[in-house]
């Protein structure tokens, strides 16, 4: 995500960075390359020439030049207008009022509307606690109405039983009246979409949305698009006024340029993105986090969101526990394995990490991490029950049989073995500073 971009800001950045001291020259050197960077990530020139600007204002300003760390200073103005230009704050969805709630899906065909919808209800019932209703609305493609259906039945939510051939209008309508009856508080319409746009579809998009009155209107925008997405956005706005954006394929957009351009030209707020095509991978917009995964500064706040989702509250505790009293065992260390999993793949979660974004570069190293997790759990999982208990019982004849069971080799085994006894011991010790820490604190 953001490759293209993010590498020459971070270059840029990194050598502005060591500057001990700034001056108008240097600035408008680095300003050049911010700006040679901003366009050929495909970013709307006219938001590109207000950034460098706001940017150049608060650089030749006390702000920066008379700073002890002008280099750092510098890098900070340009971390806060690229958070400003993303929409400074993530923007929620307007969910409190009387259901169900109205949220209108639109968009060109192709976008990722109908999986959209999915993602959506799913984020909807697991992070906000609400019971989503799923509504087909695309008659004009009998395979979108079938997958929407198949989709509310792998995340367990309700799904209108729209039939081939009615109208949308009509549809939208018995849906939401359907929706109120059967006790659901948010009502998901995926609309028909088009390779282009054209008067018709807006036009029936125009008399949804006066029928159903929905208090969400969100454009589904396919961000590799590029420039393509910001027009296409500007021209749903002007018709329906929408509420916000989700961008898709994010994880494919190397570039950037339509996430850094259509808030600032549509003024409206991007609200998701998706980030694979997994159901769950679909995140909440934070624009200064986003702003600070593109500079290379990572984004520990939804790494341990992702953490605290992967794992529950209630294990996590028991983990830690064991880790204290010496209880951890293959079966935690597995566990911990199968967490590391879910949390998505090892090249977006470096991405997340300061400093550790370099990795992501080198897809041998991720393939062999992601190879090496697989192996430990398929090691584990030919262990007896009791061998998975005490490690110490695993002599010779114990780890050949293992290595055969798992299709690894006894060296293999051996390393498993190895690095379960240096996390628990690592973690062990982490424990104890902490218990020890919080001892301390009482005396203080």
């Amino acid at each position: 995500m953001f490759e293209g971009i993010s590498e020459k800001l971070s270059s840029t950045l990194k050598r502005v960075r060591g500057y001990g001291k700034v001056s108008e020259d240097n600035i408008q050197d680095a300003l050049r390359e911010v700006r040679l960077s901003l366009l050929e990530a495909d970013v709307n020139f006219k938001v590109v020439r207000d950034f460098v600007e706001a940017v150049k204002k608060r650089a030749l300003g006390q702000e920066v030049i008379q700073s002890l760390t002008p280099g750092q200073q510098f890098v900070k103005v340009v971390y806060e207008e690229l958070a400003r230009v993303l929409g400074e704050k993530s923007s929620e969805l307007s969910l409190n009022a009387t259901p169900p709630v109205g949220i209108m899906l639109v968009g060109l065909q192709g976008s990722g509307k109908t999986t959209t919808a999915a993602k959506l209800a799913k984020t909807l019932k697991e992070q906000y606690k609400r019971k989503p209703y799923l509504v087909p609305a695309d008659v004009y493609r009998p395979a979108a109405i079938d997958q929407l259906k198949v989709l509310a039945g792998q995340i367990g939510v309700g799904v209108y039983d729209t039939q081939p051939g009615r109208n949308p209008v009509d549809i939208s309508k018995d849906a939401s009246y359907s929706a109120r009856y059967e006790g659901y508080d948010v009502l998901i319409i995926d609309t028909a979409g088009r390779l282009h746009i054209d008067e018709e579809l807006m036009d029936e998009l125009r008399k949804i949305k006066a029928e159903v009155k929905p208090h969400e209107i969100l454009l589904v925008a396919d961000a590799m698009t590029g420039q393509d997405a910001v027009n296409v956005s500007t021209s749903f706005n002007n018709v329906l006024d929408i509420d916000g954006l989700i961008l898709t394929k994010m994880d494919g957009d190397a570039r950037g340029g339509a996430a850094l351009s259509v808030r600032a030209v549509t003024g409206k707020p991007i609200k998701f993105f998706g980030t694979g095509e997994k159901l769950d991978a679909l995140e909440i917009f934070h624009p200064e986090r986003i702003a600070s995964r593109i500079l290379g500064m990572g984004d520990v706040l939804t790494l341990i969101e992702k953490a605290q989702s992967a794992f529950e509250e209630k294990k996590a505790g028991e983990m830690a526990r064991k880790l204290l009293k010496n209880e951890f065992s293959l079966v935690d260390f597995r566990e911990a394995m199968l967490a590391m999993r879910r949390l998505g793949s090892l090249e977006s979660m470096s991405e997340m990490i300061p400093g550790m974004k370099e990795i992501a570069k080198n897809p041998r190293a991720i393939d062999m991490a992601e190879k090496e997790i697989k192996k430990t759990i398929a090691v584990i999982d030919s262990m007896t029950k009791k061998e998975r208990k005490n490690h110490t019982i695993l002599n010779g004849s114990r780890r050949k049989r293992i290595a055969k069971g798992s299709g690894t080799r006894v060296e293999d085994v051996n390393r498993v073995i190895k690095n379960y006894i240096q996390m628990r011991d690592m973690m062990k010790n982490m424990g104890k500073m902490g218990k020890l820490a919080k001892k301390m604190m009482r005396f203080m």
